[in-house]
C-alpha cells in the first residue's frame, strides 16, 4: 500500500517545481490528484503524462470562484477531498526602500490570501470526513531576508494562517490537520529565474559558512509535504516543519 492510497488530493501551483513533484509522488503513493495552476499548457501536459488518476483545472488561487470550481472538480472526478496542498506562490524581490505597494499587495494576495481561501474552502470540503492541509511557507517567515520584505511578510502570514486553522479544527472537533513546510531555497524555476545560470550547488552560496550552497531539489521537499499529507503524520498538526538543512544552527 502507498502512503496515500485511495485519497483525493488537490495541489495548487502544480504544473512545475515542487508542485509537480508533489503531484507525481502522490500518484505513485496511490492518490488521485487534481492539478491546479494558471499555466494551462503546462498543467494539461502534466495531466496527460499522469494518466487517468489525474485531472487539470485552471485555477487562479486569488479568486474565490476558482477555489469553488477546483474543489468541485475533485469531487466530480474522484470523490470527496482528503488532501489539499497550498503550494502556489510568487517571488518578487524588494527591500523597505525599493519595494512598491503594488508588489507588496500582489505578494500578499498570491502567497497569503490564497492560503486563507484554500484553508477556508478546504476545511468546508473536509469537515465531515477529515483530511490534511499542507501549506508552503518559507524560512523567510522567521529569518530576516532584507531584500525580500514582501515575500517574507506573505510567508509569515502563511504560518499564522496554518497555526490558527489547525487550532480551530482541534477546538471544534474536526479531524483536519493543518501544517506548513518552511524550506530554505528550492531549485525550482522560480528560484532559477532569480539567479539566472546559477547551478543548484551554488544557490544561496556563502564562501565561508556554506561553500557548496544549500538549495534543496524539489523532490526532497515534495517528500516532506506528502508525509504531512499522509496518515503517517497523524500526530502532527499546527506544526511549522523546517526543511532548511539546519540553517539556524549555521548562523545564516
Amino acid at each position: 500500500m502507498g502512503q496515500v492510497d485511495n485519497k483525493v488530493a488537490l495541489v495548487t501551483g502544480a504544473a512545475s517545481g515542487v508542485g509537480r513533484e508533489v503531484v507525481l509522488l502522490l500518484l505513485r503513493e496511490g492518490a488521485r490528484v487534481v492539478i491546479s495552476d494558471v499555466n494551462e499548457a503546462a498543467g494539461q501536459a502534466l495531466a496527460a503524462e499522469c494518466g487517468a488518476n489525474a485531472v487539470f483545472v485552471r485555477h487562479d488561487v486569488t479568486q474565490e470562484g476558482d477555489w469553488q470550481a477546483a474543489i468541485a472538480t475533485a469531487q466530480q472526478h474522484f470523490g470527496p477531498l482528503d488532501i489539499l496542498v497550498n503550494n502556489a506562490g510568487i517571488l518578487i524581490p524588494g527591500n523597505v526602500e525599493t519595494a512598491t505597494l503594488a508588489q507588496f499587495q500582489q505578494l500578499m494576495q498570491v502567497n497569503a490570501a490564497s492560503v486563507f481561501l484554500g484553508c477556508q474552502h478546504g476545511v468546508a470540503a473536509m469537515k465531515e470526513r477529515g483530511g490534511s492541509i499542507v501549506n508552503m511557507a518559507s524560512v523567510s517567515s522567521w529569518l530576516p531576508v532584507e531584500n525580500y520584505l514582501g515575500y517574507s511578510a506573505s510567508k509569515a502570514a502563511v504560518g499564522a494562517i496554518t497555526r490558527t486553522t489547525a487550532l480551530y479544527c482541534r477546538k471544534n472537533g474536526l479531524a483536519i490537520r493543518v501544517n506548513s513546510v518552511h524550506p530554505d531555497g528550492i531549485y525550482t524555476p522560480m528560484m532559477q529565474a532569480s539567479a539566472p545560470g546559477v547551478p543548484a550547488q551554488f544557490l544561496l552560496f556563502d564562501p565561508q559558512k556554506n561553500p557548496k550552497g544549500r538549495a534543496a531539489m524539489p523532490d526532497k521537499i515534495a517528500q516532506v509535504m506528502v508525509f504531512l499529507a499522509s496518515d503517517a503524520s497523524s500526530a502532527i498538526s499546527g506544526a511549522e516543519i523546517r526543511a532548511d538543512s539546519a540553517i539556524l544552527g549555521m548562523g545564516l
